[in-house]
This record gives C-alpha cells, sequence and structure tokens, in this order.
C-alpha cells in the first residue's frame, strides 16, 4: 500500500516538474477572454465542436491565447465537471502555453480543490478574482492569494474585478502580492489610473487591462496587453494596434483604436457575454444561447452591434 501511495506522488511529483520546466514566464499580448456556448435544448449543454472550433479560429489568427471560464465565459453557470470540460476540450486543440484557466470561489478548501485538479494539466497560468460577496480585508485577500500561489502548480494572475467581486484590492496589497514568485501578472479592472500606472512603474508585474475601451491607453502607459472579450472580432487588428504601440507608431494605433472603438462599446451596452454571442452568432460560428439568468441581446442592442460590425468590415 505505501509503495503505492509513493509512486503515485513520485509521478504527481515528476508531472509538477514538466509543467515547471515549461512555464510560461511571460505573459504579454492579446489574450481573449472566451466564451462558452451553449447548444439549444432545455439543459443548454456546452457546445464542445463550436469551442473547439472558435479557440482554433482565434489562435490561427493570431491571439497570444485564450482565457476559458472567465466571466464571459460564463464559469459561474457552469458545474465544476463543466469548467474542466471546457478546459479539456480546449486544451485538445490548442497549445498549453495559451491557455489560462479562470478560478473563483470564496470556500478556500473547494478552491483549492478545484486548483490541485486544474494543475494536473498542461497550461499557461490561473486567473484568480479575489473571493467574491464576503468582502474579506485586504490582509484576508493577501492570505487567500498567498495560499493558491503556494499551492499552484502554475503562475497565478491576480484579477481585481471590484464591480464583480464587491471588494478592491488596494495598491499596496497588489504591490506586496507581486513580490510572490509565482505570481506574475494582473488583469486590471479595478478602475484606478494611479494603481495601474504605480504598477507598470513599480515593474513587479505584468499589467494586463481588462478594460476592453482603455486597451490603446493602458498599452501607451507602458501596460502588457489585455484579456479581452471584444478582441473575438478582427483579433488581427488588436494584435496591429500592439505592435504599433510598441514600435512607437501611435497614430496609426490610435487610428485602428477609434476604428475598434465603436464595437468595443456595442459589445457592453447590456451585461456581457450577450451582444457577443449575438455578434458571434450573426458570424455563424455559434449559437446566441445564454444560461438563465442571463438573456439573449435584445433587437434593438443587436441591431446597433451589426451596423458597427459592417462598419469594421466584419459582415456585409
Amino acid at each position: 500500500m505505501s509503495s503505492s501511495n509513493n509512486s503515485n506522488s513520485n509521478s504527481s511529483n515528476t508531472h509538477i516538474e514538466s509543467i515547471h520546466h515549461n512555464r510560461r514566464d511571460d505573459f504579454s499580448g492579446i489574450w481573449v477572454a472566451l466564451i462558452t456556448p451553449f447548444c439549444n435544448g432545455p439543459d443548454a449543454a456546452v457546445d464542445l465542436p463550436a469551442l473547439q472550433a472558435l479557440a482554433s479560429k482565434l489562435i490561427k489568427e493570431g491571439v497570444t491565447g485564450l482565457v476559458v471560464c472567465g466571466s464571459t465565459g460564463e464559469a459561474a453557470a457552469l458545474s465544476e465537471e463543466e469548467q474542466l470540460q471546457v478546459l479539456d476540450a480546449v486544451l485538445a486543440v490548442v497549445s498549453p502555453n495559451q491557455v489560462i484557466m479562470g478560478l473563483s470561489g470564496n470556500h478556500m478548501g473547494q478552491v483549492l480543490h478545484r486548483l490541485a485538479v486544474i494543475g494536473q494539466r498542461q497550461l499557461a497560468g490561473v486567473l484568480v478574482t479575489p473571493p467574491y460577496y464576503i468582502r474579506p480585508s485586504q490582509a484576508g485577500i493577501m492570505h487567500y492569494f498567498n495560499e493558491i500561489a503556494g499551492a499552484s502548480a502554475v503562475p497565478v494572475l491576480l484579477y481585481n474585478i471590484p464591480y464583480r467581486t464587491g471588494v478592491n484590492m488596494e495598491l499596496p496589497t497588489l504591490q506586496q502580492l507581486a513580490k510572490h514568485p509565482n505570481i506574475v501578472a494582473i488583469k486590471d479592472c479595478g478602475g484606478n489610473l494611479q494603481t495601474t500606472m504605480q504598477l507598470i512603474t513599480d515593474g513587479d508585474i505584468q499589467v494586463l487591462t481588462g478594460e476592453d475601451h482603455e486597451l490603446f491607453s493602458a498599452l501607451c502607459l507602458g501596460g502588457a496587453g489585455g484579456i479581452l472579450a471584444s478582441a473575438h472580432l478582427r483579433p488581427d487588428l488588436f494584435m496591429r494596434l500592439q505592435a504599433l504601440v510598441s514600435t512607437g507608431e501611435l497614430a496609426q494605433a490610435r487610428r485602428i483604436f477609434y476604428r475598434l472603438l465603436p464595437v468595443m462599446l456595442a459589445l457592453f451596452e447590456e451585461p456581457n457575454p450577450a451582444p457577443l454571442k449575438a455578434a458571434l452568432a450573426a458570424l455563424g460560428l455559434i449559437q446566441a444561447n445564454l444560461r438563465a439568468p442571463m438573456l439573449p441581446a435584445s433587437t434593438e442592442t443587436t441591431d446597433k452591434l451589426l451596423s458597427k460590425m459592417a462598419q469594421l468590415d466584419l459582415i456585409q
């Protein structure tokens, strides 16, 4: 019995070492916050073929990578088993170092259990929000992320999004966490420009904007990129925008940004990802199904979005 346990433990250690050996250190670039397509029908099962086709398409179009089971991926409406199905389906068609998995929860033990299960797969990292709803203190947030970063087999990306979690990660907290060797980047939706600039200036952590309409300004300030829902549409322009900023061609980059902006704004006129799913359905890539209590985008929002997409040469 003990010999079998040792053998399992050794095999697990070897697996974690192999993951660390292939570890991704640079998270700069344009990452797509990937939607989760659903089939028609009362159970609205995950449409795995549509998911894989979309993931493959985005990677072929040159995006840096994909974030699965985030807020755009309706992770809160997926069971733990479904979240792993989504992750495994994407990993079957996308290189592991181009996949980040979302992780949220307010039960420490359950979150660590899910982290361990996720860590049995090879992937680039995990994107982790503070515990939602319970509004922990800054010390509580520090403890939460230190536990996760210490236990994770893959790099951890912080996700500061106070309007979803109910708690803001303050600058001193972020600066302290940025010194942890396993915390490598932040998806910044904190809404505080001073905090964003200070984190970029410190240089201890890569700053990726999570607010689509702030991409150009974040890049100009020295941010590393973005994790964006809108990059499902014309990802080539998002990649070009970042390349132009990096070579200092700001006038051209600005032109592209203002071309993308009307679509970005229209995508968030109703709760994300309803408008985005309507857009992708219009392109024939998925069905525009969401899980309750999320509802499909209204006709008015969809029509407005399609008109903006036509101006972006996405549809005739």
